[in-house]
Formats: structure tokens, sequence, C-alpha cells
């Protein structure tokens, strides 16, 4: 598979509900339904992070000052995207820490908004034929849910000082995080272990840590929104948003508008930021004699969308469809 340089950028705005401490290492955890983020599995995943994990070399994207502080030349007739946006104007187009998310977002979309009545948070949505999803990556945490708690962090969080990069591109999430498992597991009804290396017998609808009247979307739901702009091989491209790809931007045609926030790999490195997306969904699959979870695949180099299968202890984007 293509490997992937890792990106650089940087930060310079603060960000609310960082209280977490984490460190970016792989955690093992004992809290019951939840699955304990592990490197000493020797599967491979169908998808490569040998730039950083081989190097042992994390991302630099919230330490170099001095890269994320070059510019590229922004013109009227080659700019697309939010012109009327400062911080594009000062950066450039690619990725860079330092625009905020509201500067990513399709200027040509009518954006609906919804509330998360756990914390506030608001998020753009938008309806694509006849799903609606939220236009903008997750970014609940709860010190209180055992699910996020240890399961769930900020691009380059080794400490509370980076934390405000959640408010950029939202948290990443373990599978067990995104299920939220510690929830399912404890199911009067249908209690679940959906830990590491565990098949689950999930409901039809997986609300996770989605907020009320939303889920985790499925397999099924993905190839929906794919076939619904024009079919896999064209979604990559239409649904990337149109600024802050280090190579090919999207169309952004629909208002999905995509990040490419990079990944918190189970080797503990927070990798490939400007570079690629990912985005959990609620299926399982078993591969390599492990159970893994699928995943919607995006970056930079491809204008297609793809599902691939992944240890469930990497930490990804969470995007939540409307019920």
């Amino acid at each position: 598979m293509k490997k992937f340089l890792v990106a650089m950028g940087l930060v310079a705005f603060a960000f609310v509900g960082c209280d977490d401490s984490s460190s970016a290492s792989a955690e093992q955890n004992d809290e019951p339904g939840v699955e304990s983020s592990s490197s000493s599995d020797t599967q491979n995943d169908s998808k490569q992070f040998s730039s950083s994990e081989k190097s042992g070399r994390s991302s630099s994207s919230v330490d170099d000052t001095s890269s994320s502080s070059r510019k590229e030349p922004v013109s009227s007739s080659g700019f697309v995207g939010n012109e009327n946006c400062p911080a594009l104007q000062k950066y450039g187009i690619r990725w860079n820490w330092n625009v905020p998310k509201e500067c990513r977002f399709n200027p040509d979309i009518d954006y609906g908004t919804m509330t998360d009545e756990r914390d506030g948070n608001i998020y753009k949505t938008v309806k694509i034929g006849d799903q609606v999803w939220m236009a903008e990556n997750l970014n609940y945490y709860d010190a209180t849910d055992l699910s996020v708690k240890k399961n769930s962090w900020c691009y380059g969080q080794s400490d509370r000082t980076t934390c405000f990069t959640c408010g950029v591109a939202g948290r990443y999430y373990t599978w067990s995080a995104a299920i939220d498992s510690v929830k399912l597991a404890n199911d009067a009804d249908n209690p679940q272990n959906c830990g590491f290396r565990k098949l689950c017998s999930l409901p039809a609808k997986v609300r996770g840590i989605c907020p009320s009247g939303w889920h985790l979307p499925d397999v099924t739901e993905w190839n929906v929104l794919f076939e619904t702009v024009g079919g896999q091989s064209e979604a990559g491209k239409v649904l990337k948003s149109q600024s802050g790809w280090n190579g090919d931007n999207g169309s952004d045609a629909v208002g999905f508008s995509a990040l490419p926030a990079g990944v918190k790999n189970d080797s503990g490195y927070f990798v490939d930021d400007g570079i690629v997306a990912y985005f959990w969904s609620a299926s399982e699959v078993i591969t390599y004699e492990s159970v893994y979870a699928y995943s919607i695949f995006l970056d930079n180099g491809h204008e297609s969308a793809t599902l691939y299968s992944f240890r469930k202890t990497q930490a990804f984007s969470v995007r939540c469809v409307k019920d």
C-alpha cells in the first residue's frame, strides 16, 4: 500500500474540555467493556502506517513552529474554497492547525445545525440524498464516561497544552469508544463484550457516542452515501474539503467537508494530518484470524473512498448520521 509522510503544522488557539491527562502512548485499560489499546498484536492491518511507525517518530504537527508558518500563494484565479477566511489567506490552502474548522466548510452549501445536549457543542449538518450527516467530526468528551475517558484523544495530545486540536478536527476514538462499549456491556437485556478481538452482536442501529437522535453509521449506510455522490470511485473527491489536503483537495460538492485529520495509530503515534481521513463504522469483520472493524478511508492522492478493516485499538474520527 501507499506509504504516507508525516504532515507538519501548528496550533495557536486554546480549546476547552481537555482535562483528560492521557498520554499519546497506547494505554492498557481495565474498565469493563472497554478494549485495551495494545501494540503487541502482530496481525497486519489492511493499511500500514509505515512512515511513522517504522521510524519511531511521532508527528511534529504541534511542535514545529517554522514549517507551520510557511505561506502559500493564494490567488483569486486559483483559489477554491472560502476566500473570505483570513486564516486561509495567511497560511494557504494546505493543512495547517492554525486554520479554524469554519474556514474548511463549503461556502456555497446551506448547512443546518445540531446541538449536542450533553455538552452544548454545536455541529453543522448537511442533507445528502435521503441521509442527514454531521458535516464535521465529533468532539465529545466527558471524564465520567468510561468509554471515552481513556480511549479518545486530541491530535498530538501528550499533555494538556495541545488539546486545542480538538477544536479544529474533533477527537480521535478507538472503536470501542465509538460504539460506547461500556454502555453495551452494561445493557441489562443484551450485554455485549465488544473489546479487542471480540466479535459483538450489535443492534441494527448503534448510537455509540453520538448525540441523541444520531448514530454511528454502519457499512451499508456509508455505501448509500457513496452511491448518492456518484459511486465509491468518485466519493473521495466529492466528500473531501476544498482546502486542507496536502495534495488533491476535494470538490466538497455536497458539503460533507471531510478533513485530513490523520490518525492516532495503536503504536501511540499521531500521524498523517493533512494527508488522510479515517471514519469509523459500526460494522465488524473477521480477518487475519482476528476481529477487526471497518473504517472509511480518504487520502490526498485518490478520488475514491475506500472501506478498510483495522484493529479496533487505533483511534479515528467519528461522523454521525441522523436516525
